[in-house]
């Protein structure tokens, strides 16, 4: 597994633990889902709803997998392991992924303009320089402007733990 891979699954679970408790629970997981379905500016209701069943569907599926001691709470150390078998993650990741980006583009015209992108990854808790920097990677067009494609790619690809030099690093990396 790769160092880049450990980072960004540490700063996931930082993020993830939205209400701050040291472990992930369902609470943050309603908690992400509502920042993040509050900043998705001009997206209908049912984007914002697949969105949460996505959020929810992540949590049940981290806590069915790694909960090793049936608690209902997921350590860092329980979810460290996602990056060891990410194929028990691909479909949990990918609708996640599909439903992040569907919300990036509420005209459904394939393409995401940067003031939403970075209002949704701020809602999740990135940091603004580090998100401008992600945006850049995914090479905007003239419009400023990304493909869902790109950034549901994109997404996979952070939680890949063979992948190193992708977009996502820009995450993790300090920027300055």
């Amino acid at each position: 597994m790769r160092t880049e891979a450990i980072d960004r699954v540490a700063l996931v679970f930082s993020l993830f633990d939205a209400n701050g408790n040291g472990h992930l629970d369902p609470e943050d997981f309603e908690l992400m889902a509502s920042r993040v379905t509050a900043a998705a500016e001009g997206s209908d209701e049912a984007a914002r709803s697949r969105m949460a069943a996505a959020f929810q569907r992540y949590w049940e599926t981290l806590e069915g997998e790694l909960d090793a001691d049936g608690d209902g709470k997921v350590t860092f150390e329980e979810y460290r392991a996602c990056v060891l078998a990410p194929e028990r993650f691909a479909v949990t990741v990918r609708e996640f992924a599909e439903s992040l980006a569907a919300l990036g583009d509420p005209d459904g015209d394939g393409a995401i303009e940067r003031p939403l992108f970075m209002a949704l990854m701020r809602a999740i808790g990135f940091a603004g320089p580090n998100i401008d920097a992600l945006f850049d990677a995914f090479g905007p067009d003239e419009g400023d402007r990304i493909t869902v494609a790109t950034w549901v790619t994109g997404i996979e690809e952070f939680y890949a733990p063979d992948k190193a030099g992708i977009p996502g690093d820009r995450l993790v990396d300090a920027v300055g």
